[in-house]
């Protein structure tokens, strides 16, 4: 039985042999029973790779995660360290993500990635997720694709953000923490995963002060919406009114007084997806607070 990604031609690459879901994650974090809370047909169980990172035989696709980590983050100044990755990321959590069948990539792609043929599947994306003492919350620290990296002719369509779903769905995730940096177009990728609350607005602990932290709890039509298969807009309204003020992320002024409110308890404050998504990434945003 089709699911209903499978109508959108744009993402066939999907459902086509040589690329599978993965997880990287050790005998001890494996979930059980993956893939039975949220209500989406998406992925396909029966593709599922699994790869444990405390063995050796893993070292080669762990190898090839780093270095597409390093390439997509390394130009901003936030590659992370090995060590990290083994201590902080697989150790408490895993890593989920889509693989190519290493000997059917594209030349192009083998030569920017530079692909060892020695490995049977090359990773294609990461998310790295980390559970926390929050009951039933998790950390989502790390989220990447070789989209950036790579001609758009080679791009897979949807690639990040479907990473990002899959590990969720796959470890049946309903509440999520992150960070991300305003004005990145992952601010619009973060926000499609369920009602996007503003936990920090200005981070001076982070490397980056203009860090966002956030937090949703899943809904997976947000997902569908991201897809054009559903609309949130309408029970957004519904659920939530305008703050009476903006925040505008070009403006540390702005984001400052955001974070001494969030600090006096006037929150919680809440950004609309779809405004996050049709506005300019530098555009002054509407807040939200709970009807």
């Amino acid at each position: 039985m089709a699911t209903e990604l499978e109508n959108n031609a744009r993402l066939s690459w999907m459902y086509k042999d040589d690329i599978r879901p993965y997880v990287f994650v050790r005998e001890e974090n494996r979930i059980k029973n993956p893939g039975s809370v949220l209500n989406v047909d998406w992925f396909t169980p029966g593709k599922l790779l699994y790869l444990n990172p405390l063995s050796m035989s893993s070292r080669g696709f762990g190898d090839q995660i780093m270095k597409m980590e390093t390439m997509a983050f390394g130009p901003s100044g936030m590659p992370m360290p090995r060590w990290v990755f083994y201590d902080c990321a697989v150790m408490p959590g895993f890593v989920a993500g889509f693989a190519h069948r290493t000997s059917t990539l594209p030349e192009e792609i083998k030569k920017i990635l530079t692909v060892d043929p020695a490995n049977e599947w090359t990773p294609i994306s990461l998310f790295i997720i980390i559970p926390s003492m929050g009951e039933g919350e998790w950390v989502a620290h790390n989220l990447s694709s070789i989209n950036a990296l790579i001609p758009k002719e080679y791009r897979f369509y949807g690639l990040g953000f479907l990473t990002k779903a899959f590990g969720m769905w796959q470890a049946n995730i309903e509440s999520c923490c992150g960070m991300t940096q305003w004005q990145s177009p992952a601010v619009r990728l973060h926000s499609h995963y369920g009602p996007f609350e503003i936990l920090t607005s200005y981070t001076p602990l982070h490397s980056y002060a203009r860090t966002l932290t956030y937090r949703l709890k899943t809904n997976t039509e947000y997902w569908r919406e991201f897809f054009g298969l559903a609309q949130v807009e309408k029970d957004f309204d519904r659920r939530f009114r305008p703050a009476g003020f903006d925040v505008d992320p070009k403006q540390d002024s702005s984001l400052k007084d955001l974070q001494s409110r969030i600090e006096q308890g006037e929150g919680p404050f809440f950004l609309s997806a779809t405004e996050v998504r049709k506005k300019p990434l530098d555009a002054a945003l509407t807040l939200y607070t709970p009807r």
